[in-house]
């Protein structure tokens, strides 16, 4: 299978987009949250469904001239994870911990006929979330903790103590301020390979 990602970051009042770009895929985690998935596996054997999105603020760094340097996603090794991640939402709206699974939630995208499914995961930072955010999107300090520039998705492997990054993106420093909402549309598109020749 080809997967691909997409990640839109806007306002949903203003309608302003923030991010709009491709994202890594960790091969190696998600054939295995796949593969455990597939294959029904209990929590204590797997698990592999979507469950978290995770934010951070190490993904970039900005001179004092403004220039913005990216680093390389992380998408090498099992126990890959954010540079710095200092925020995380439940998005597996079949989860307690899923505290609004209206604007947390996964929905599944497929057209008849096509080889290709969607994972649209949606994910709302409100207004008054995370405690301890500025009020206004105004900071200077682009290494503030809300001022995000990287997010990931995890998947469950044995426990939802143990998660995989399953995806990484890396953008332009976003703060979050308790003066908007932010929320994130992440696509992952399943397509299956056609056309392939025989063996």
């Amino acid at each position: 299978a080809k997967i691909e990602g997409f990640i839109k970051i806007h306002d949903p009042n203003t309608g302003e987009v923030l991010v709009d770009k491709k994202n890594a895929i960790h091969y190696e985690n998600i054939s295995i949250a796949m593969a455990e998935t597939l294959s029904n596996r209990t929590l204590t054997q797997g698990g592999g469904w979507i469950y978290l999105m995770a934010f951070g603020n190490g993904g970039s760094a900005v001179d004092p001239t403004g220039v913005i340097t990216y680093l390389p996603p992380n998408v090498t090794g099992q126990n890959a994870d954010l540079y710095n991640q200092t925020y995380a939402k439940v998005v597996d709206d079949n989860s307690a911990a899923d505290t609004d699974p209206t604007n947390n939630k996964m929905t599944v995208l497929h057209t008849s006929g096509n080889v290709y499914t969607d994972i649209l995961v949606t994910c709302l930072l409100d207004y008054g979330e995370p405690a301890g955010q500025q009020a206004f999107d105004n900071s200077t300090n682009f290494n503030g903790e809300y001022v995000f520039d990287e997010l990931g998705l995890k998947s469950v492997s044995g426990s939802v103590d143990n998660l995989r990054l399953i995806t990484h993106v890396i953008f332009h420093p976003v703060q979050k301020s308790l003066n908007r909402q932010i929320q994130i549309d992440y696509t992952l598109r399943i397509q299956t390979l056609t056309n392939l020749s025989a063996a």
